[in-house]
């Protein structure tokens, strides 16, 4: 029985990517495929290597954290409770660090919004002739 291969035009038209993208995954030990020539060739657990990885990369995961995953992965060789509690914590750490910065987002956001509509009233003074004083302006100029 054969196993399938794949050629790395073949992998990068499947998991639409560039084969830059495979290349770079090569470089860092992700995929390991063989060759024929000057010819890559990618066999099943590159492939599923490949899938967990782009995985990864979709949440957001840094590349050591994905590795490690994978290794996690190649040596248990499918879903172990060891892997599957490690994956949780991975992504139960990664979750948390997201909401964090959508909470620090939300709140330059608004920090944002408030300075804005400060600036459009001076803005509205100024063309109606009022000229502030600098106390009140000084909250509201761009910091150099």
């Amino acid at each position: 029985m054969s196993q399938a291969t794949w050629t790395i035009s073949e992998l990068a038209r499947e998991f639409d990517v560039t084969p830059r993208t495979l290349r770079f995954y090569e470089d860092r030990g992700i995929v390991s495929p063989s060759r024929a020539g000057r010819n890559r060739i990618y066999a099943a657990r590159d492939r599923v290597r490949l899938k967990l990885a782009l995985r990864g990369r979709r949440l957001g995961l840094q590349l050591a954290e994905i590795l490690t995953l994978i290794d996690l992965y190649d040596r248990h060789h499918g879903s172990t409770t060891a892997q599957l509690q490690h994956y949780a914590d991975v992504l139960d750490t990664h979750r948390q660090k997201l909401e964090q910065q959508r909470r620090d987002l939300d709140e330059t956001l608004k920090e944002i919004r408030r300075q804005q509509a400060d600036c459009e009233a001076l803005l509205r003074d100024r063309r109606n002739g009022v000229r502030p004083d600098l106390d009140t302006l000084a909250p509201h100029l761009p910091i150099n």
